[in-house]
C-alpha cells in the first residue's frame, strides 16, 4: 500500500523538483545577463539543445559568455576549476560537500576566483552553483558546456578503441569519410584509445552512435550464428 501511494506521488514529485532547477537556472541566467547585453536583441541561440538540470546551467553560461564574447576565456576557466578539484582532495570535498553554510561557500567561491582572476562571468556562474548548491555538478556542467563550445565551432570529438595506435594515414582517411558523413563544414578531432579486450578492429564513437567493427563483436556474432539450430 505504502509503495502505491509513493509510485502515485512520483510524478508530482518530479515535477515539483523540475520546477525549482527551471527556477535555479532562471535566477542564474538573470545573474549572469551584464549590462551590455540589455540593449541589444538576443540573436545567440544554443547551438544543441540540452537537457536536464546540468544540461541547463551549461546552455545558460554559455549564452552569457557567447553574448560576452568570451567564450574561450569562459570555457578555460571552468576547466580550471575542474582540474582544481580533481587536483585537490580538499577543494574536491569542499566543492562536493552541501553541509557548508550557502554564506560561507559563496564567499569562499567568490575569494579564490577573485585572486585567481576569473572574469565576472565565470565568477558569478560559481557563486550562482554555491548559492544553489551545485557546485558537486560542476564537472558535469562543465563536460556539457564544452560540448556546446564545440558545436558552436563546428568541432565533432571522435573515440576510435583500436589495438594498436591508427598510422597517420589512416587517421587521415577516417577524418576524410567521417567529414563526408557529418558535413564538409565540421572539424573532426580524433581520441585515440588503446583497447586490447576488442581483440582487433576498431570501434568508433562519436555523439551517440557508436560503430563496432572489432574483431571481438564479429566472433561474438559468428557464435551465435553457429548456435542456431540448422535444418538438415
Amino acid at each position: 500500500m505504502a509503495a502505491r501511494h509513493l509510485r502515485s506521488g512520483l510524478p508530482l514529485l518530479q515535477a515539483r523538483l523540475a520546477a525549482n532547477e527551471s527556477a535555479a537556472v532562471a535566477q542564474v541566467s538573470r545573474g549572469l545577463a551584464t549590462e551590455a547585453d540589455k540593449p541589444k536583441e538576443n540573436k545567440i541561440k544554443v547551438p544543441k539543445a540540452l537537457y536536464g538540470g546540468t544540461g541547463n546551467y551549461a546552455s545558460a553560461l554559455f549564452l552569457a559568455a557567447a553574448n560576452s564574447n568570451s567564450l574561450e576565456k569562459v570555457e578555460s576557466e571552468i576547466l580550471d576549476v575542474v582540474g582544481a578539484a580533481k587536483k585537490s582532495p580538499m577543494f574536491s570535498q569542499f566543492m562536493k560537500d552541501t553541509s557548508v553554510p550557502k554564506e560561507t561557500r559563496v564567499k569562499a567561491i567568490t575569494e579564490i576566483f577573485s585572486e585567481a582572476g576569473f572574469t565576472d562571468i565565470t565568477k558569478k556562474f560559481l557563486s550562482a552553483l554555491a548559492s544553489n548548491g551545485r557546485l558537486k555538478y560542476v564537472e558535469r556542467i562543465a563536460e556539457r558546456f564544452v560540448d556546446l563550445t564545440m558545436a558552436h565551432r563546428g568541432e565533432v570529438k571522435v573515440v576510435v578503441r583500436t589495438v594498436v595506435p591508427l598510422p597517420e594515414k589512416e587517421e587521415k582517411e577516417l577524418k576524410e569519410t567521417l567529414r563526408d558523413i557529418l558535413g564538409k563544414d565540421k572539424t573532426i578531432l580524433v581520441e585515440q584509445k588503446i583497447d586490447q579486450s576488442i581483440m582487433g578492429g576498431l570501434v568508433i564513437e562519436f555523439g551517440q552512435k557508436v560503430f563496432d567493427m572489432s574483431i571481438r563483436t564479429r566472433a561474438k556474432q559468428m557464435e551465435a550464428f553457429l548456435r542456431q539450430p540448422f535444418d538438415i
